[in-house]
């Protein structure tokens, strides 16, 4: 067996696939599973949470962003669409790049190397034609999480600080990544309560029937692991 397929099988042994684990239960065995693994690079902690909607349907989306309390542990590169004090705000504020038209056509040419886009609301005009570029992509600026905004300074603050946005994919599954596995259990925790009570409070009234069907959480190279849906549901009675 080769070793990445040993070390694998070792960290999926420590965990029950039938079980679901506490919170606390869940992110401790977490760390073990790292540890198992002894991956020589920083995997990044992903949740995945099935929720009871169905996004085909406008009133059913669940969408939205949230400043994870002890962020993501990645490096997160920001472009920003503005101009005049705007844009030497943005630049203060520690944006990655800044521009208008000549970003645009950056973009358009195959300049990719961002990881959130940010834009003045009269900036949307020309962000607009970049919607087949970086809507694929899940880049495109939304007022609903924060990116159009006049604030450029809290929100590039907001990105690099550990802010995630997230949305319900197809079969109304929500991923993000909130962590990095060299992250404490607690740290782990902390950022995984505060997102999942945003999602919770973000239940749409027109949602039938059970509206937390399940969360896993896992690390890049490891098992997943089944969380009790129980502690989440009595905090949102």
């Amino acid at each position: 067996m080769p070793k990445i397929a040993k070390k694998f099988a070792a960290a999926s042994a420590l965990v029950d696939r039938n079980k679901r684990y506490t919170i606390a239960e869940g992110f401790q065995l977490l760390k073990k599973t790292v540890d198992a693994r002894a991956t020589k690079f920083d995997q990044t902690v992903d949740v995945a949470i099935n929720l009871g909607v169905d996004p085909k349907h406008a009133d059913q989306m669940v969408r939205g962003a949230v400043v994870l309390p002890h962020g993501t542990g990645a490096i997160v590169r920001v472009a920003v669409f503005a101009k005049g004090e705007k844009a030497t705000e943005a630049e203060g504020a520690g944006a990655d790049v800044v521009g208008g038209d000549d970003l645009a056509k950056r973009i358009e040419g195959g300049f990719l190397d961002f990881d959130t886009v940010i834009a003045t609301p009269d900036m949307m005009g020309v962000v607009g034609r970049l919607g087949k570029v970086l809507g694929p992509r899940g880049l495109m600026p939304n007022p609903k999480v924060g990116t159009v905004t006049m604030d450029v300074k809290k929100a590039i603050s907001d990105a690099k600080g550990g802010k995630v946005d997230f949305r319900a994919e197809k079969a109304g599954i929500v991923h993000v990544k909130m962590g990095k596995s060299s992250f404490t259990a607690d740290k782990l925790e902390a950022n995984f309560n505060t997102l999942v009570d945003l999602i919770m409070k973000l239940k749409p009234a027109t949602a039938k029937g059970v509206y937390l069907k399940g969360v896993a959480v896992s690390t890049t190279m490891g098992p997943g692991i089944k969380i009790d849906t129980t502690e989440i549901l009595a905090r949102h009675r």
